[in-house]
């Protein structure tokens, strides 16, 4: 049972769902070629203006990459290839061009919690649980665990990874893991809650923000901030500004 990733689309918003559920939607080395497939697919769509990722049922979201494909691994060459496949995916989330919602159902351990780190906003039902285990089997946690620093600093990063310790969706919440808990059964509200808002903003707007803070990410203070003028720029290349500010004008009269 390898499983799937399955794609729902409700207008402008894609809803990409882990399907591995007999084994926590735990990634194996097709299933995550498969997302990255996804995710470049989506990319290129020019009328998406939103993705929300999630694990098929309400145990897990990711409960990590699969033991069983891991043990299998032969030699360095062949463990290369596999977190490459894991970083592959949270690269497909983070370059997606459009805001990506995790929308957090259960355990999110290891990779799963690095493809966590690599969406654009998290929300998690208060059942969910939080951990980066890897040095408890052999092997230390890489790729977007990078990600966690910026996330909820380096105290708390070396917690996770060096004690291998779980949390809990208040503690994630407090932390700054992820950016809302809701009850399990309010999950779903909540997320369509976030997507209205997403959906009162300009599409080309949104585009530019998350283009503008991947690249905040990687750049130097000064840099940064002179980062933004091309941005501003750019949003008047179409009416969009135009016809929104109006709007907003004329609301307020």
């Amino acid at each position: 049972m390898a499983g799937k990733i399955s794609v729902e689309r409700q207008g402008a918003v894609a809803f990409v769902i882990i399907a591995h559920e007999a084994k926590l939607n735990t990634l194996n080395p097709e299933l995550m070629r498969e997302f990255a497939a996804t995710f470049a697919r989506l990319s290129a769509d020019e009328t998406l203006h939103a993705v929300v990722l999630t694990g098929a049922g309400p145990k897990a979201f990711v409960g990590g990459a699969d033991i069983g494909a891991m043990a299998a691994l032969e030699d360095g060459e062949a463990a290369r290839a596999f977190i490459t496949l894991v970083h592959g995916c949270c690269r497909a989330v983070r370059d997606c061009p459009v805001p990506v919602i995790g929308r957090i159902n259960g355990w999110t351990l290891g990779a799963g919690l690095e493809l966590a780190a690599a969406c654009d906003l998290r929300i998690a039902a208060d059942t969910a649980r939080f951990g980066m285990p890897e040095v408890r089997v052999g092997i230390p946690s890489v790729v977007e665990a990078a990600l966690l620093p910026g996330l909820i600093g380096w105290g708390r990063t070396r917690r996770l990874l060096l004690l291998g310790e779980t949390i809990g969706a208040a503690e994630a919440a407090e932390w700054g893991l992820v950016e809302k808990v809701v009850p399990a059964e309010r999950l779903d509200a909540a997320v369509t809650e976030w997507l209205a808002l997403l959906g009162e903003a300009g599409p080309r707007a949104i585009r530019l923000q998350k283009a503008l803070i991947r690249r905040w990410e990687d750049l130097p203070l000064g840099e940064a901030v002179a980062a933004g003028i091309p941005a501003f720029t750019a949003a008047w290349d179409t009416d969009e500004p135009r016809r929104l500010l109006g709007g907003f004008a004329a609301r307020r009269r």
